[in-house]
C-alpha cells in the first residue's frame, strides 16, 4: 500500500514540476512584453528643444499643449495595457522564490504562496509554517501529498523553506509598491 501511495505522489510531484516549468515561462513571457512596452514609450521634452527649420519658432503654445496632450494620452493607454497584462497574470512571479519552494511548493500552493489546490501560504508566520511542515513530515498530520514531497527533506531544509514562505507577505507589500 505504501508502494503505490509513494508512486502516486511521485506522479503528483512530476506534475507539479510540469505546470511549474510551463509558469515559469509564462513569467518569462510577461517580462518580455514588459520590457518591449517600455522600450516603445517615446519621451519627448518640448521645452528645450531647438528648432532645426525657421518655420518650427512658429509654433504656438496652443499646438505644443496638444502634442503634449496627445502623448499623455499615448502614455495612458499603453499603462492601461501594461495593466491589463499584470491582471491578467495575477500575482504570478510577483516576487522570486528559491527552486526548492518552486519544485515542493508551487504546483499546489501558488507561485508566490496564493494558494492553488492546497491553502494559501502569504501571510503565515515562518514559525506556524516550520510546525506545519514538521507536522506532515513526522505523520503527526496526515497528508500523502504532503508527507511524500517532505519525507526525504532534512531540518535544514524545512527551516530554509519555512523562513522563505514568512517572508511572502513583505516581498509582496514591496513588489506592491514599486
Amino acid at each position: 500500500m505504501k508502494h503505490i501511495l509513494a508512486a502516486i505522489v511521485t506522479v503528483l510531484a512530476l506534475g507539479a514540476m510540469f505546470m511549474v516549468y510551463q509558469s515559469d515561462n509564462e513569467v518569462h513571457k510577461l517580462s518580455k512584453i514588459t520590457k518591449m512596452i517600455k522600450k516603445s514609450q517615446v519621451k519627448v521634452n518640448l521645452g528645450n528643444t531647438t528648432p532645426m527649420i525657421q518655420e518650427t519658432k512658429s509654433l504656438n503654445s496652443d499646438s505644443s499643449e496638444a502634442i503634449t496632450k496627445e502623448q499623455n494620452q499615448k502614455k495612458k493607454e499603453l499603462d492601461e495595457k501594461l495593466q491589463a497584462l499584470k491582471n491578467k497574470a495575477g500575482n504570478m512571479a510577483a516576487f522570486e522564490v528559491s527552486s526548492l519552494y518552486k519544485q515542493k511548493c508551487a504546483s499546489c500552493h501558488g507561485v508566490n504562496g496564493e494558494g492553488i489546490i492546497g491553502p494559501k501560504l502569504i501571510g503565515d508566520s515562518s514559525e506556524k509554517i516550520y510546525q506545519d511542515l514538521t507536522d506532515f513530515k513526522s505523520g503527526k498530520r496526515k497528508n500523502y501529498v504532503m508527507y511524500g514531497l517532505l519525507s526525504k527533506m532534512d531540518d535544514g531544509q524545512l527551516k530554509s523553506l519555512s523562513d522563505e514562505i514568512g517572508l511572502f507577505a513583505q516581498k509582496l507589500k514591496e513588489y506592491e509598491q514599486q
